[in-house]
């Protein structure tokens, strides 16, 4: 299943996705949240108001998660672009990003007054659908509800603006974007390569497949569990492969009109223009 949120009005809602249209999951739930925290997913149907996507605003799939948590340096020649070739690092790099950071598909990422140095990062997301800590690697993927789509929108200055931290510039309001839903995984397994492509201006600037992660979606899972407990609605942005506008000479940031698409075959396509905040 592909299931999306969206707002229509004043209205937010979540439904099951069928070609160019949304069918609503009618008393199934408020949200998609709500399903994935009752454990009600393998049970969900279409039974509702029927829209078509271009009539609605889509959201992230899981609108309201408690943990967004987000892996640097994953790709292993984006390891090299920050090492110069050195060993593998032994833990991954986290950190964590708010919801308000994030919009849905086709909604404008917003670029800070604070910078010119705004960058893309595509990245596929796992959607926990089952609470674990300590999770054991061969048993992680079970704990993956679906998978989806980000733009991880990076304020490149900001990212050193402490000393040991990049909070800052990973969370700029409605700077990144996640979407454009959920794909369940009884449709795409996670455990098999996924090829990633981001696109600016249709033009091709990050292409990599699952195959050269350093650190798997299980080891992931596992080594996160190890110190927090994953809960259903959390979701993981897995890393980012090599080609990001900071590693161009000279830089490719991103400005106001750009459409920076993110696609993986399977999940689909995540596509956002860019806008300078007045």
């Amino acid at each position: 299943m592909k299931i999306a949120s969206f707002r229509k009005g004043e209205k937010e809602s979540f439904g099951i996705v069928s070609g160019d249209r949304l069918i609503e999951c009618s008393g199934q739930g408020a949200s998609l949240l709500d399903v994935l925290r009752e454990g009600r997913l393998s049970n969900l149907k279409a039974g509702g108001t029927e829209h078509a996507l271009k009539d609605v605003t889509l959201l992230p799939p899981v609108t309201a998660p408690e943990k967004i948590i987000c892996v640097g340096v994953n790709y292993a020649n984006r390891n090299e672009e920050y090492r110069d070739g050195t060993e593998r690092p032994k833990y991954p790099s986290l950190f964590m990003r708010t919801p308000g950071s994030f919009v849905g598909h086709n909604v404008p990422m917003v670029k800070p007054r604070e910078s010119d140095q705004f960058d893309y990062e595509g990245e596929i997301v796992l959607v926990i659908g089952k609470a674990g800590r300590r999770i054991a690697g061969e048993q992680a993927l079970a704990h993956i509800a679906g998978m989806t789509l980000c733009n991880e929108g990076s304020v490149r200055d900001w990212l050193r603006h402490g000393k040991f931290n990049v909070t800052q510039g990973k969370n700029f309001d409605a700077s990144g974007s996640i979407g454009p839903w959920m794909v369940t995984c009884d449709e795409l397994d996670p455990a098999k390569p996924l090829s990633l492509t981001t696109r600016v201006n249709g033009e091709v600037r990050q292409q990599d497949t699952t195959e050269n992660l350093i650190f798997t979606f299980a080891d992931l899972l596992a080594y996160i569990t190890t110190f927090t407990t994953l809960k259903p609605g959390d979701m993981i942005v897995t890393g980012t492969p090599t080609g990001a506008g900071a590693r161009f000479d000279p830089p490719k940031w991103l400005k106001a009109g750009d459409v920076v698409d993110v696609e993986v075959p399977g999940i689909g396509l995540l596509s956002n223009k860019v806008v300078a905040e007045p």
